[in-house]
């Protein structure tokens, strides 16, 4: 049972590793922008949206339709950045292992 004990504890020792990596990742932040600067969104490592700037030279009432592509091109890039920063985090701390199931 020396061997349960010692597993036991390698999972406890994880499960603060990966508190601590959630804790840090959630106040890293990254960036996205669309229309070559127009709209840029910043995100953090909990795929929260922090922030949205548009450039006022792209608001065309007449043309919403082009705004609103726009931001949701830099939402989705920047949630694509901010999941690959949680998985490099991650994998800092499995050595790059794949592990089923475990996401920060």
């Amino acid at each position: 049972m020396k061997g349960f004990g010692n597993m036991m504890k390698e999972a406890q020792k994880l499960q603060a590793q990966m508190e601590k990596m959630q804790e840090e990742i959630g106040k890293k932040k990254v960036e996205a922008t669309a229309g070559g600067g127009m709209v840029t969104v910043e995100a953090n490592g909990k795929q929260e949206l922090l922030s949205i700037k548009i450039d006022p030279e792209v608001i065309n009432k007449d043309d919403a339709q082009m705004l609103e592509d726009l931001v949701l091109a830099a939402c989705n890039e920047a949630l694509r950045k901010s999941r690959e920063l949680v998985q490099q985090e991650l994998g800092k701390l499995t050595g790059g292992l794949k592990v089923p199931g475990l996401s920060l």
